[in-house]
Order: C-alpha cells, then structure tokens, then sequence
C-alpha cells in the first residue's frame, strides 16, 4: 500500500512470514479465539445532535468469524447470504455466516496471478443482478487485470466463462490500487495507484491522458464489441487528450473505497508518501471529474514546487505518521442496526497501526473521532454485508464481525 521497500518489505512480509493462516475449505467459519471488546472513552467532539451518532457512548466488540489466507476485500451478491472474500494469494472465498458457518472456496486463479508485497488478487465486486463476479488482481508480469464470470445459480464460479474486461500496464509494483466497487448508479468503480516507484515520477496523477492515478467508472457488460462501455455522464468524454473512463484524479493510492449507502456518499481513502494519510468525501450528485491534488499535495500539505492546481480539492481528513502510522485502510460509514450510537459513523483504520477509527462530519467537517479497538494486527480491508453491519479483514488472517458490546 505504501512503499514495497519501507512498508511491506518489513510488515507486510512479516505478516506472511509469521502467521501462516490459511482457510480450510468445508471447514468452520468461526474460529476459536476471544472477541476484543472497546468501551468507554469520550469522542473528540462534542458536537451530537437528536439522531445523530454519538462515539462517546459506543460499545463494541470484534468476534472473529473466520481464518483465511491474507484476506484483502470483502462483497456480498444479491440473495445470497454468503460473505465473499479475496485472498491476496488468489482465492476467492465464500463464508456461510452463523454458529455453524462454514469456509468454501469458489476461485483460484493462483496460477495467474504475481503475489507478494503490493500484487495479488486485490479486490472483488458483484453486478447488481449478482450475475456477474469481477475481480481485480496483477497477473504474472505485474500489470493490472479486471475479469468477469459468470455465477452459478448455487453461488459458483463459472471459470470457463472468464473474459477479460480492462488490462492496464504497470510500470512498478506497488501503488496498484485494486478495489473494485459497484455504485449505486449500477457502474464499476475502479481505483488505480499512480503506478508506482515513490514521488510518482511519471506525473501520473494529473495526467487525464492515463488511467493510472485516478478512479475509474465503467459499464463493465460488453459494448458494440468492446470489453466494456463508458456510461454518460464521465466528465471527460469529448475531452482531447482525456481518457473516458476517468472519473476523479489526483489519487496516489486509493486504498479501499466505498458508497455510503443511505447518501451515495463516496469515501476514498488514499494512502500518501511519507507524511500525510488521507480520507477524502465527494458528495453524492458531485458528477465526478475531481482533482484530489497529488502529486502536488500530499494531504493538505504541498509536496512538490509545481504550480499547484487551482480545482485541488482538500482532503475530509488527514493525518501524520506518529505512533506508528503508515498507511490508510478506507472503510464504511456504519448503517446496520445492532449499534445504534454508532449509525452514520465512518470507521477506518491504518494498515500499521491496526486500530479501528470513527469519525463522523457534519458539511464537509469533522465533528467527531474516537478510536473503538486496540491493535488488530495490519487491516487489510473492511466489509458490510446486506444489513449494513460491518467487519474488518487483517493481512495476518484474520476476519473480525463489529458486534454490539
């Protein structure tokens, strides 16, 4: 997420190294193991109103749910109860939720993938309908893959009909992004790094001319015999020079973004250099074409002498590296019902630190913080099933439910 050399050369590798996780297919889903429970604390802010979240009185608890093999997105289909989850190593798998839950892996496309530091299976969405499973990952020379299949009616992968919907060039290994997420407007939503190295040296993120630094927005169906459609309404189209497909730029490295889904709300946490972490927000009905500043911000602060774009859009929220800090891991704003206080919260976390963060904002600030959990190990990647209640992955293997405490 950050640098191969400086972050996950020492803790992403240490994970891997240490912990030796892995899944057993046809086995429990619920692990022994304590949950860890956060109570107490008061919120940063005072600021609650009628209806509101309100930190200061959240209780919660994190109950471990399964052990996978370096578990890195989370997504649920449409009518099907299943939690499904990418492994960095290449599987996908499909956890049955409930005291007799059960772990079944569904993918393994092992063989076609690079794994290790920042490459591997990287992310998984659903179409709408749940007739389709895309997946993002790098394939053997590094370069970045989007894939469809088709699913069974029994929540099968249908690997014979595979095909190829975006390819794109890598130039190094890290900084790949690889979320995939599917909008409420019914479109693919892919998050690229700015391709990689450190500082990005090749100007991608302001560059509308590549795909690298930016978050897409695709029709992923086939379109008049091309791999993909680009919907109407990318602020680009028509622009000399600017590929379509883009929607927002300026990214370094969007570490898991999401919907909210009761506003439409995008959340976007993007991962910075070696200073600043940041969260940013585009309001629901924005029609995209924001310039989130890198490489001539990095958070709020200037990063290079160029001349600084004018339609820069400030991060919600950054923050430095003390106490260990590294890496953002974007999340969810919570919508599910077991943890009132907590409704219309947002939860993140850093991929060092490993604590699970809430904030809440009011018109574009924020008015509330609290930290809900100890150290949960490297976050990965959070989860929301289709109740809206949350869960959070860690590199090491472990998948937590956030429960009521």
């Amino acid at each position: 997420m950050r640098r191969t050399a400086a972050l996950l050369g020492v803790a992403w590798f240490a994970v891997a190294a240490c912990t030796g996780s892995t899944a057993r297919p046809g086995g429990s889903a619920q692990p022994a193991g304590p949950s860890i429970r956060a109570s107490g604390g008061s919120a940063s802010s005072a600021a609650t109103g009628q209806g509101q979240p309100d930190l200061a009185k959240v209780e919660v608890r994190f109950v471990p749910i399964a052990d996978l093999d370096h578990p890195l997105a989370m997504a649920v289909r449409r009518g099907d109860r299943r939690l499904y989850v990418a492994g960095q190593s290449g599987i996908v798998y499909a956890l049955t939720p409930g005291q007799n839950g059960s772990v079944r892996e569904i993918l393994n496309i092992r063989d076609r993938i690079s794994f290790g530091g920042e490459q591997g299976l990287l992310g998984l969405a659903f179409s709408p309908d749940g007739r389709f499973l895309y997946i993002n990952y790098t394939d053997v020379n590094g370069d970045t893959n989007v894939d469809e299949c088709r699913m069974a009616g029994n929540g099968s992968v249908q690997t014979a009909t595979r095909r190829q919907v975006l390819f794109v060039h890598q130039p190094f290994s890290n900084h790949n992004g690889g979320d995939l997420v599917c909008g409420p407007d019914g479109y693919l939503y892919i998050g690229l790094g700015d391709g990689g190295s450190g500082g990005d040296p090749f100007g991608n993120g302001q560059n509308l001319g590549t795909l690298l630094g930016k978050m897409l927005r695709i029709d992923p169906r086939q379109r008049d015999g091309r791999p993909y459609g680009i919907p109407p309404g990318n602020p680009f189209i028509g622009l000399s020079g600017a590929r379509p497909e883009i929607w927002d730029y300026g990214l370094r490295n969007p570490w898991r973004y999401s919907f909210d889904r009761d506003t439409g709300d995008l959340w976007i946490g993007d991962v910075g250099q070696d200073t600043r972490e940041e969260i940013d927000l585009e309001p629901a009905g924005s029609g995209g074409g924001r310039n989130y500043g890198w490489h001539a911000f990095e958070g709020r602060l200037r990063y290079t002498n160029d001349p600084a774009p004018r339609n820069a859009i400030p991060p919600l929220m950054d923050y430095g590296h003390e106490n260990g800090a590294c890496a953002v891991t974007g999340g969810y704003d919570y919508r599910g019902r077991a943890i009132p206080s907590l409704r219309g919260a947002y939860l993140y976390s850093d991929y060092c630190e490993g604590l699970i963060m809430a904030l809440v904002q009011r018109g574009g600030r924020v008015v509330q913080r609290r930290t809900l959990s100890a150290s949960l190990g490297n976050v990965s990647s959070f989860g929301q099933d289709a109740g809206g209640e949350l869960y959070v992955l860690t590199l090491g293997g472990r998948v937590y439910r956030i429960a009521p405490g």
